[in-house]
């Protein structure tokens, strides 16, 4: 483990954001030397790290089993950030660090498969706001040794009415918008969001359809079913890449290794899971042909759905994706969720489904001189993304050319599955 402390009140930088946060209340420890603790493992972290992430506003994708997962899969050098004021913990940041063009970039454990990232706040420390221009410094400093950009991508400014203390640092838009549909009161409150008329409809159509071919059923998979319904979504969205003309961003062993860890962590029959497999399995005429399959993940009231896929090849009239959709956001609304996240990445289907569209952006913290050109560089390239992706034409040619790469397109860590 690497220590630094920093002292802000002696910095030159806190003079200034000390006469601006004054007034406002615990102020005291905003000022406070702020000690950053630099690990390169997890384990020395974890009653801490769990007791940061019982906060149901701060994102799955930074909890202790989600991070895991990835670290043990992908082996990637770790330099996880520890925050503390006056010997209590204001925050954890889980990064590793990702080596490409001669660059060394800390990111969020895992994003590439991550549909959003907060980082770990603790309750004290999200009361002032907020990093201030010293505390931002400081974790450069502590990161300094070890990498030359601190890249957090899909990190929303403001989420569920509660503004990130990361938003302070340099950002641009990501391409990839989110796509959620709040639950209200009532299961028809929540689809008049959507147009219940023509949701039911719908759905009436597509239960009528799979009726006549004998029925189907909304599968949970329990414990001894999760890992075949994970292998049997890798084959299914391998095909629709394929149709479609683009690299298989699940195609690596490291990436479903971490999935399938990812199932192991589901074993203490509550709602909240890290990752769970859904399918819609089919009677009757085609008994056990299965069209349909999702992964949901949970935490507190925040349900996101980590990826799906359907097999075309049988009862497409019925549009069996939808219908699962349609089977899991009924169930989830049972169960008391508050929010059901399509995750990122602009599709019709997920425009249908919801009235609410979070903006997400990435962050830069440059940590050398290299660090500031390939800062430059990536927010560049994030701008030409957007531009090509609001150019439907254009993207469907770039997609195009993205296939012909192969799998070095899919290994390429600065892509995520939604761009």
């Amino acid at each position: 483990m690497q220590t630094q402390t920093r002292d802000i009140a002696g910095m030159a930088a806190a003079e200034a954001a000390g006469e601006r946060i004054a007034s406002l209340p615990m102020q005291p420890a905003a000022v406070a030397p702020l000690r950053i603790d630099v690990f390169d493992s997890m384990a020395p972290l974890e009653a801490e790290w769990r007791a940061l992430e019982r906060d149901d506003l701060s994102s799955l994708h930074q909890s202790y089993d989600w991070c895991t997962a990835w670290a043990e899969s992908f082996g990637h050098p770790l330099a996880i950030l520890r925050g503390s004021i006056e010997d209590r913990i204001a925050f954890i940041l889980p990064l590793e660090i990702i080596r490409g063009r001669g660059i060394r970039r800390a990111e969020f454990i895992g994003a590439r498969h991550s549909n959003i990232n907060t980082g770990l706040f603790s309750p004290e420390f999200l009361a002032n706001g907020d990093l201030t221009s010293a505390q931002t410094a400081a974790i450069a400093a502590a990161l300094r040794s070890k990498a030359d950009l601190a890249v957090l991508r899909n990190v929303p400014l403001e989420w569920r009415g509660r503004k990130n203390p990361l938003a302070a640092l340099p950002a641009i838009e990501n391409q990839n918008h989110a796509f959620q549909l709040p639950f209200l009161g009532s299961f028809e409150a929540s689809l008049k969001q959507v147009n219940a008329k023509r949701r039911r409809k719908k759905f009436k159509h597509q239960s009528r359809v799979l009726d006549a071919k004998g029925g189907y059923e909304h599968v949970i998979a329990e414990p001894d079913q999760q890992h075949a319904l994970l292998d049997l979504f890798f084959r299914q969205k391998a095909v629709r890449f394929k149709d479609a003309g683009l690299p298989d961003v699940f195609d690596d062993v490291p990436t479903r290794s971490a999935f399938h860890r990812l199932l192991r962590q589901n074993e203490d029959g509550g709602f909240d899971a890290t990752l769970q497999m859904h399918a819609l399995r089919l009677k009757g005429e085609h008994e056990g042909h299965i069209p349909a399959v999702a992964a949901l993940s949970r935490k507190g009231d925040h349900v996101i759905c980590q990826f799906a896929s359907i097999d075309e090849a049988t009862v497409a009239e019925a549009s069996p994706g939808e219908l699962l959709f349609w089977l899991m956001i009924e169930r989830l609304h049972r169960e008391g969720a508050a929010l059901f996240d399509f995750g990122i990445g602009d599709q019709i289907y997920k425009r249908s489904w919801c009235p609410m569209e979070t903006v997400q952006h990435d962050l830069f913290l440059p940590v050398s001189g290299i660090g500031n050109l390939a800062a430059m560089a990536q927010r560049g390239v994030t701008r030409t993304k957007t531009a090509i992706k609001s150019n439907r034409k254009l993207y469907s040619f770039i997609q195009r050319l993205r296939a012909r790469r192969g799998a070095g397109a899919a290994a390429d860590n600065s892509d995520s599955d939604g761009d």
